[in-house]
């Protein structure tokens, strides 16, 4: 079992934001509210959420936990798009739909054939491990649907030109997504490289100071990383499928108010 963390030995986990307050006063950054209320926000909502799902993991219902896991991924898609350039009203129900599709096909993938729950619904895996899929998504895809679409809005006269000699729609816009892979894949590729020399990752670090063994830390880390990977590459993929289908008009054309001002 894990050493337990009282709430007075808070106090000494909460007094190390002296130092990034510090250097943010001294380089006159004006970040020490933003740090103040990103970690008052953390803390209030990671205490709320335990509370809450040490009754979901008690009562175990398969539709509560979905719901909770679609709460999730409500709050996940809300989140990379309200960090992006595009409009909700157009582009929400595609991503909405790819984060649903991508997750869920590999948690239930997981669950299955990797760690043969009988119980495919039980909220400790479902929930967790979704979570953990969710949180890799939506990184990639802010990155992914960002640099996409900024950068087909300034390169808007190559994308036409290629349109005006004959290009299809998906033949003008490869170029753009191929970009938009790379940007977002190298800096995973390269954490998932040097993961366990450079760095320990948090499930695997977890499940050591929860008393598993070194052994089993190490097959879920392997295991759940590449599911982590997968996903998220489902999910670009499922998300410049379906967000071009509503962001283009009929001749091709990326609309004009589907990006904020």
């Amino acid at each position: 079992m894990a050493v337990e963390i009282t709430l007075i030995r808070f106090f000494w986990v909460f007094l190390l934001l002296l130092i990034p307050l510090g250097v943010s006063r001294y380089l006159q950054l004006n970040l020490s509210k933003a740090i103040l209320v990103a970690v008052s926000r953390m803390t209030i909502q990671l205490f709320l959420v335990g509370i809450f799902l040490k009754y979901i993991f008690y009562i175990n219902n398969m539709w509560l936990n979905l719901g909770w896991l679609l709460l999730m991924t409500f709050t996940a898609v809300f989140s990379a798009l309200h960090r992006s350039k595009l409009k909700l009203t157009f582009i929400f129900l595609p991503v909405f739909i790819s984060f649903i599709i991508s997750t869920f096909s590999i948690l239930f993938y997981f669950n299955f054939f990797v760690l043969r729950l009988d119980y495919l619904f039980d909220a400790r895996y479902l929930i967790a491990l979704g979570g953990m899929l969710l949180g890799n998504v939506l990184s990639v895809n802010i990155i992914a649907i960002n640099s996409f679409y900024q950068s087909l809005r300034s390169s808007t006269k190559v994308y036409l030109y290629r349109l005006a000699l004959g290009a299809s729609q998906l033949e003008a816009l490869l170029p753009f997504i191929r970009s938009s892979f790379r940007l977002t894949l190298i800096p995973v590729l390269a954490k998932t490289a040097t993961m366990g020399i450079v760095s320990l990752p948090g499930m695997m670090t977890g499940q050591i100071l929860g008393g598993s063994s070194p052994e089993t830390a190490i097959r879920y880390q392997i295991a759940i990383m590449v599911a982590i990977f997968t996903a998220g590459v489902l999910s670009i993929v499922l998300t410049f499928v379906l967000a071009t289908r509503k962001s283009f008009n009929h001749c091709g054309i990326l609309k004009p108010n589907i990006l904020k001002k």
